[in-house]
């Protein structure tokens, strides 16, 4: 192999193929990036056998071939080199990547390319999939992914569900993850692209979190972007992530990333989410956050246990809404918020990392909460869409 290209798109292409490396494994070969010259291009690829990332970035191809180096030596050379051209020469004997960047030269021990894991291709997956737009699945990912479980006892909830399906208010792709203690939802409608091949998976959260963090590369800063397409390979038993930077962009490259799935039945969410309700309030979504972070000072001594105490309002007053900690070792905080409420006056204790973690992602000036008891779990939506809903079971308060 005798490849060249700029220090700046090998570093960005290395950045992204490392996120699969293996830290720790049994099979040494888990821990390198394979170096593979693919029609014109160089491919980085990394995998830690649950998920594999595949990069190409452009470049100057004179020989072809294929070599597995040590993914953290690699990088750190590449990154420690100032931003010049930087030739990629393997040696076959010895087994060597041979790697110059201006007056810099450096020799780096690989592993044969044979002994890598086989990662699947765009060219083997099955059918054409469903198209989106990187910034939409970044930020659903975003919205539900931290509710996955991490408790390795029950498998289906440390993934995300992932489900395809033509609803009464037309094709949806739904993201869900549970943890049992609370549920994050998102929906995300999708009228212009019609439900030939419907499918429910479970893809586990890592994946998911790594593929938001590819969108937002791939999305960062432009309004015109090409779509991520989501495919599986023909067994059904893995799927593709594949996009691409936009032809314009600084560091043009390709990535797919592929995933084993999580085998099982992920629970039916929408029987998790109460119907009804005693009591709703509606108040500004960053004056809330701010609240609650404030309480939370107090709040991580005590349990991280959070107070809403939910006053409605009279003709004369408006309602409010009391947020409150208290920890006998540091003290306590209260405050204060206006909220447009309806219904009975009520007490109700949360963990204060859940109601923080759903605050953040709530991307509207005003949020609503409905609550049913002190006892039921407390339903969280941005006010003037329903697109992302989110369940969180209550603390048990001591008298």
């Amino acid at each position: 192999m005798k490849v060249s290209c700029l220090q700046e798109n090998l570093a960005r292409g290395l950045s992204v193929a490392g996120r699969a490396v293996s830290a720790r494994s049994a099979l040494p070969v888990l821990s390198h990036i394979l170096f593979t010259t693919d029609a014109g291009r160089l491919r980085l690829s990394s995998t830690n056998l649950e998920m594999g990332i595949h990069c190409w970035i452009g470049g100057r191809v004179e020989e072809e071939g294929a070599i597995a180096v040590p993914a953290r030596t690699i990088i750190d050379l590449i990154n420690a080199f100032p931003p010049d051209r930087v030739d990629l020469r393997q040696e076959v004997r010895t087994m060597t990547l041979n790697v110059r960047c201006g007056r810099s030269e450096a020799n780096i021990k690989g592993l044969d390319a044979v002994d890598f894991p086989p990662i699947p291709t765009p060219e083997e997956s099955a059918g054409d999939g469903i198209a989106i737009d990187p910034e939409i699945l970044r930020t659903a990912i975003h919205q539900v992914a931290f509710a996955a479980a991490t408790d390795e006892a029950r498998p289906t909830l440390t993934g995300v569900l992932l489900r395809w399906e033509a609803t009464p208010a037309g094709p949806t792709l739904t993201l869900a993850a549970a943890d049992g203690y609370r549920l994050a939802v998102r929906r995300v409608p999708m009228p212009d692209q019609p439900v030939l091949r419907p499918f429910s998976v479970i893809v586990p959260a890592r994946t998911m979190t790594e593929w938001a963090r590819i969108c937002g590369e791939m999305a960062k800063g432009r309004e015109e972007r090409p779509s991520v397409r989501i495919t599986f390979t023909p067994d059904g038993n893995r799927i593709l992530f594949q996009g691409q930077t936009p032809p314009d962009a600084p560091v043009p490259m390709e990535v797919v990333l592929v995933s084993q799935l999580i085998p099982g039945t992920f629970p039916d969410y929408q029987q998790l989410i109460p119907r009804d309700r005693n009591t709703r309030f509606i108040t500004g979504t960053a004056e809330l956050l701010k609240a609650c972070q404030t309480a939370h000072i107090f709040a991580r001594e005590n349990t991280n246990t959070l107070l809403l105490h939910i006053h409605p309002g009279s003709d004369l007053e408006p309602g409010r809404l009391v947020v409150s900690a208290t920890s006998a070792e540091t003290g306590s905080d209260v405050t204060e918020l206006d909220a447009a409420i309806e219904g009975a006056a009520v007490e109700i204790a949360f963990n204060v990392k859940f109601i923080l973690e759903a605050l953040g992602v709530v991307n509207s000036p005003q949020v609503m909460m409905d609550i049913i008891s002190p006892s039921s779990p407390g339903v969280i939506r941005p006010v003037g869409g329903d697109d992302f809903t989110y369940v969180v079971m209550p603390m048990t308060l001591e008298r």
